[in-house]
């Protein structure tokens, strides 16, 4: 299914996304480009949309026969989600990962791009234009970023965990008490920027661990291929890893290697049983 052609061509229509759609209107939305989907901090722009629109033509035009679940597409329709459980090599596709970074004028944003295949990611991409970075993985390939292969490494002995985790505003009671546990000596916890870009710290070892309250697979599918094909590993909450078509137990986490990924749940499920231990 994969060639050096068809990851050639992905590559090319996420670089085109970014040039022709998105960077263009960095700093330049005009009023009526921006809109609020399902609440003040869930934004969506014109180049959100008209990249998707690209993107789902080319990466279809790559690939006969296959599918595309992008984020904008699920808004419009629930249905599309549901492409991630059938047969048909799935995109899974985030045009702006980062829009209210994107909508201030931060560099703080990335395109998310994954190929998946019954439930296995294949490839992906995490193009952050602003900050002239691309990183791509692929399924026993590993991963790269502007050409120099990643190594996820481990976090030195003794020194303090760096996590990324979902941010206090936007989460249940039920996950801020789960969270809370990595408020801990040894820990040094912040609220999370665009996923994408906080997998690529974990790829490159500059971030140890992220702890994730939700699993829209354009969020995470990309970045996940990516610090796994790095060396490194990701936990649910039920201790399998994690599955793009959702049904997670939440909040999951992933990190550098499988002795952070335990470390980092075992706080989680700790923080979700509370002080006396129950539910």
């Amino acid at each position: 299914m994969i060639d050096e052609e068809l990851l050639a061509g992905a590559e090319a229509a996420v670089r085109e996304a970014a040039a022709t759609d998105i960077m263009p209107r960095g700093r330049r939305l005009a009023e009526g480009e921006v809109a609020v989907k399902t609440a003040p901090h869930d934004l969506v722009t014109v180049a959100d949309r008209e990249a998707e629109r690209r993107l789902t033509h080319a990466l279809r035009e790559l690939l006969p026969g296959s599918v595309v679940v992008g984020e904008e597409a699920v808004h419009e329709d629930p249905a599309v989600y549901g492409a991630l459980g059938g047969d048909a090599p799935v995109w899974i596709v985030d045009p702006i990962d980062g829009t209210r970074p994107f909508v201030r004028g931060e560099t703080g944003f990335c395109t998310l791009v994954a190929l998946a295949h019954r439930g296995e990611l294949l490839a992906s991409w995490t193009h952050a234009p602003a900050l002239g970075q691309l990183a791509h993985a692929g399924r026993g390939a590993g991963a790269f970023l502007n050409g120099e292969r990643l190594q996820a490494g481990s976090p030195p002995e003794g020194r303090v965990l760096k996590v990324a985790c979902s941010h206090p505003d936007y989460t249940t009671p039920a996950q801020k008490r789960a969270l809370s546990a990595l408020w801990t000596e040894g820990v040094a916890p912040r609220p999370c920027g665009a996923a994408g870009l906080e997998y690529l710290a974990v790829a490159a070892g500059r971030l140890d661990a992220t702890a994730f309250t939700w699993e829209n697979s354009w969020d995470h599918a990309a970045g996940l291929l990516l610090v796994e094909e790095a060396g490194g590993a990701h936990l649910t909450s039920s201790g399998v890893p994690f599955r793009i078509a959702g049904g997670n137990a939440l909040p999951f986490t992933a990190a550098r290697d499988a002795r952070t990924a335990h470390r980092v749940l075992s706080l989680l499920t700790a923080g979700a049983r509370g002080p006396s231990g129950g539910a």
